[in-house]
């Protein structure tokens, strides 16, 4: 029995073993061989990943009293969008300059 911290060696079927997948293989009506040239030509079904934003966010890093970011995050979720938006109202009433 092998340890938990010892690497799992893969399993290599015999010659016959072999010989039973590939032709269950031929035998599937659904199956096709992927050649190099079809390889070529496939794309992905859908892009992976959020989609692009008009405006990206900034990572910032900054310090703030242990008070104020703990009052600012008792708020619930979602705290770092309320605090850009209280930002940008204070830019747009030009109480900070952009």
């Amino acid at each position: 029995m092998a340890k938990h911290n010892e690497p799992r060696k893969p399993v290599v079927p015999t010659a016959a073993e072999d010989g039973a997948i590939q032709a269950g293989i031929a035998a599937d009506p659904d199956t096709f061989e992927v050649t190099q040239e079809v390889l070529a030509r496939m794309q992905p079904l859908r892009k992976v990943g959020r989609p692009k934003m008009e405006r990206p966010k900034a990572l910032m890093t900054m310090r703030v009293d242990a008070d104020v970011l703990e009052s600012i995050k008792s708020s619930g979720d979602g705290w770092q969008t309320r605090v850009n938006a209280l930002l940008r109202e204070a830019v747009k009433r030009g109480k900070l300059q952009a």
